[in-house]
């Protein structure tokens, strides 16, 4: 599980390189692969939302692969210069086999910027379809900041949470960009 966020960090966004070099690879593995994490809260949340930190993490980039399409994904990711990464959880046995890609980027100013996509396998998963991506069903990815995710702590997953509990559809819904009030 993730930790207390810092509240005098709210209100920081994420770069807008790393939101645009993110999009730009999702979009070609779009019809490969299920979105999760971080990502999945994105395109949940208001088209033209603030990017902020603590809504939802955009650190790395969190992918589910029907088994069928693992080669072919695979193979764009190599296309587009990422290279597996070997991980602590290469080797851990579980349902959704897991492997990440990391591509560096070197930026305008000089310094470089890591695009990290974590990968699991997995062919049964409930899903939904926003603007031409594939997305995890928000309920269902709920329950995967008890083993796969681990930052529960964002914006987007507590709105989350509030706002399944009260039969309201969170696609959308303002509550997953909002900085939360605090005492």
């Amino acid at each position: 599980m993730g930790a207390p966020h810092n509240i005098k960090r709210y209100g920081e966004v994420w770069p807008e390189f790393r939101i645009r070099h993110g999009l730009e690879i999702l979009n070609k593995l779009k019809d490969k692969v299920i979105i999760s994490g971080g990502w999945a809260w994105h395109f949940m949340s208001e088209k033209g939302h603030r990017e902020y930190k603590h809504a939802h993490d955009h650190k790395d980039i969190d992918v589910f692969v029907k088994k069928e399409n693992t080669a072919e994904t695979v193979m764009i990711l190599q296309q587009e210069g990422f290279q597996k990464v070997w991980t602590r959880y290469d080797h851990i046995q579980s349902e959704e086999k897991f492997r990440r890609y990391e591509k560096t980027v070197e930026l305008e100013n000089g310094k470089s910027h890591r695009i990290t996509i974590d990968f699991f396998e997995k062919n049964d998963l409930d899903t939904i379809e926003i603007d031409g991506f594939t997305v995890v069903k928000p309920d269902v990815l709920l329950t995967f900041y008890r083993n796969i995710h681990s930052s529960d702590k964002c914006w987007a997953v507590m709105a989350t949470k509030d706002l399944v509990e009260k039969g309201i559809d969170p696609v959308g819904h303002p509550k997953l960009n909002e900085i939360p009030k605090v005492d």
